[in-house]
């Protein structure tokens, strides 16, 4: 067989998208949840699930200028005439510490969950999440999903998640590990480490049964609707020179202009 793809074909007159023609099938049909399920799935989302998917979209489209933004922005000041430069430059930077963080939640959870039913008592969870702490103690491993350089005490987005979750019928197994080790880092260790949105968001995953690379798909495509805003907002309020000139202000052996750094 030659090269080809199942997600879509074109001919001279059609074009066609997982078997649907696009223009007749699609077109005025589908929103956008729907399309990136159809793409991905084949299959159009239940209501429950379109509703939890907008909801990780959204909960990752923007959080104000953290380095994804920061990044976009400084490449557009380097490259005007480049938004899709200064966009993929936010995205890039989607690891397993920023935005990416999500996948490895995800796996985190469906790992260690995978012998926990949804009924599994709480003493079965806080054990399994007290196992999962220990191991990744012991081996110097960092946990994704939990902590927050800013909201110390506690991620403002994770109760809103929780409930949507609940509503919809997605609060298994693996969003009650994720808040037994919350209890077990910040209770019993005294360690400033709650669940974050990734953490919360990968739980929603593992309890969908998503692929978690879907997981860390869908904070990309959200991510990438903020920071458009932020270069459109760069080109009219730009604060890109005054980041470069707040960074070389750090080394007093640059000199700036008067004023420069402010």
């Amino acid at each position: 067989m030659g090269i080809s793809t199942e997600i879509g074909t074109t001919t001279p007159d059609a074009i066609h998208v997982r078997g649907l023609d696009l223009s007749t099938d699609i077109l005025g049909h589908f929103d956008f949840v729907d399309m990136i399920c159809w793409l991905a799935w084949a299959r159009r989302p239940e209501p429950r699930e379109k509703d939890m998917l907008n909801l990780l979209l959204v909960t990752a489209a923007d959080h104000g200028l953290t380095p994804s933004a920061i990044s976009a922005r400084m490449t557009y000041l380097g490259a005007p005439e480049s938004l899709q430069g200064a966009v993929a430059a936010g995205l890039l930077g989607a690891g397993s510490h920023f935005l990416g963080t999500v996948q490895n939640a995800a796996e985190l959870w469906t790992r260690h969950a995978k012998d926990l039913a949804d009924d599994t008592t709480d003493e079965a969870v806080l054990a399994c999440a007290r196992e999962l702490v220990r191991h990744a103690r012991e081996h110097r491993q960092a946990i994704p999903g939990v902590g927050h350089p800013i909201h110390v005490d506690g991620d403002p987005r994770v109760p809103t998640l929780r409930r949507v979750s609940e509503r919809n019928g997605y609060f298994g197994r693996h969003w009650r590990l994720a808040l037994a080790v919350e209890h077990v880092l910040c209770v019993e260790l005294r360690k400033p480490l709650p669940l974050n949105a990734a953490g919360a968001n990968g739980a929603v995953m593992a309890d969908m049964g998503l692929d978690p690379l879907f997981g860390r798909g869908l904070a990309l495509i959200g991510r990438a609707a903020g920071l458009v805003a932020h270069v459109m907002e760069e080109r009219h309020a730009p604060i890109g020179p005054q980041v470069w000139n707040l960074v070389l202000a750090q080394d007093e052996r640059n000199v700036l202009k008067k004023g420069a750094a402010g």
